[in-house]
């Protein structure tokens, strides 16, 4: 069986899967509004409602919710999915108040929410499920990568970590001369030169091809992947194919004229209104949730060493300002005597409460203080202080672009990078995170971000 043919059945069955599931939360809905699901009320609701479910699969089909080329991550499958129900939603709402005493007499307003609801989570569920059956290197997309550097090394290994994102690399059309190529792609076939990639593609089924050269730089590349074409492969540049698996924005590879081609802050202006919105409501019902919390914290710090309760300490908010960042303590006192220090795994100086409280992230109650003040927002990169910035500005490029917004409490960096930015390395990575999420910033990611958030404080894996 041909891989183009595997595929297809793949989208079918996640296709039919979607439709099983339509119908059935219709029919786990009606139970739930009406406590029946007669033949009556079924077949009331039936037609119309497979109108809107066409509707609706139409509008995954769109946003890609069948694109398996890419198999989607949770946040990116929850970002989609939330935007086609939205939209679905919404036109469905248009359907059943112009079609009402015309095509049908059902007024089904209880009945579309609930089932809308039903149909978000077990689609959601469906598709991770799928993700996960469908691993599998036999009918994984092939991937040729034209030239070689550091990124290909992490792509490689990204892709043999994640078998979920569908993707196989077996091929490297390096520049003659390249010598730096790891034993672990040894299984690789490399070619020393990109004269002849049709016939690559055409011996090891190539769907993909990502190249770290553009193709403007050189003619015969250029030339090369023109051949291409018929073939029907789907072409990246290495930065734009980087950050589509791993979530990270390549700072090495990237320039100035990235910010101001991704980064159009007037696009985000009804996206930032919202959130400061849901940040005021938000940082207002977790502090009066909170609320009962706070004695019991503060004699739990009391018992276990001397000091105040509370520690402030002034952080770099947006666009440069300082402000005091408000916490709950979790080291001894006089902790920095040396000068700022940056936090480690095992840190000696936390005691054995602020351990509970930094895994639980039950120390940063207070600083939903600094978002209500609009210093801090609840999703954004993490609020670095001064010092560190000024030393990491001159060590890694661009990493004061991290200040383009408010900091958060929780933020992309945070539940996808490394526990701590001690070094200039995992700092490094942390700043790739928190420009992904400046760029990609959206309603459905705060939610994912908040998600995997409140996941960390229940398995108390917090750091």
């Amino acid at each position: 069986m041909g891989k183009d043919l595997i595929l297809g059945t793949k989208k079918y069955l996640l296709l039919f899967g979607d439709i099983a599931i339509l119908y059935f939360s219709l029919w786990l809905t009606l139970i739930i509004r009406y406590q029946t699901a007669t033949n009556t009320l079924w077949l009331k609701h039936f037609w119309p409602f497979t109108a809107v479910f066409i509707i609706w699969l139409i509008i995954f089909y769109v946003d890609n919710l069948y694109e398996l080329n890419y198999t989607q991550g949770k946040a990116s499958l929850v970002a989609r999915l939330l935007r086609s129900m939205a939209i679905g939603g919404v036109l469905a709402i248009i359907f059943f108040y112009l079609g009402q005493n015309r095509f049908f007499s059902i007024r089904p307003q209880r009945v579309l929410l609930i089932d809308a609801g039903i149909t978000t989570l077990l689609i959601y569920f469906w598709h991770l499920a799928f993700i996960t059956l469908t691993k599998s290197a036999k009918i994984a997309n092939g991937l040729l990568v034209v030239g070689f550097n550091q990124l290909v090394k992490e792509i490689a290994e990204e892709i043999k970590q994640k078998p979920q994102l569908g993707l196989q690399l077996r091929a490297v059309a390096a520049l003659a001369g390249t010598t730096d190529i790891p034993e672990s792609l040894k299984a690789v076939t490399i070619y020393n030169n990109f004269e002849d990639l049709k016939n690559i593609c055409l011996e090891k089924k190539i769907n993909t091809i990502v190249s770290t050269i553009h193709p403007r730089e050189n003619p015969a590349l250029s030339k090369s992947l023109f051949a291409c074409l018929p073939l029907k492969i789907r072409f990246f540049d290495i930065a734009t194919f980087y950050e589509k698996i791993t979530g990270k924005i390549p700072v090495t590879t990237i320039e100035q004229i990235w910010f101001l081609e991704n980064l159009t802050e007037s696009r985000k202006k009804l996206y930032e209104s919202l959130k400061r919105i849901f940040d005021l409501i938000f940082s207002l019902v977790f502090l009066i949730v909170s609320l009962p919390l706070i004695p019991l914290i503060a004699l739990i710090i009391k018992f276990d060493s001397q000091g105040p309760i509370f520690f402030t300490q002034q952080r770099t908010g947006k666009e440069g300002k300082a402000f005091k960042a408000i916490k709950f303590r979790t080291m001894v006192v006089n902790a920095e005597t040396n000068g700022p220090q940056w936090a480690a795994k095992n840190d000696q100086r936390v005691t054995k409460s602020g351990r509970f409280l930094r895994k639980t992230r039950l120390d940063e109650i207070p600083q939903l203080i600094n978002v209500w003040r609009g210093e801090m927002s609840l999703i954004g990169p993490r609020p670095e202080r001064p010092e560190f910035i000024e030393q990491l500005q001159n060590e890694i490029p661009f990493y004061k672009e991290r200040l383009l917004i408010k900091p958060g409490l929780t933020g992309w960096a945070q539940v996808m990078g490394p526990a701590y930015g001690g070094s200039k390395e995992e700092s490094l990575e942390k700043l790739q995170y928190d420009l992904f999420y400046i760029k990609n910033r959206s309603l459905a990611l705060d939610l994912s971000i908040l998600l995997k958030t409140i996941k960390t404080v229940l398995s108390v894996k917090g750091q």
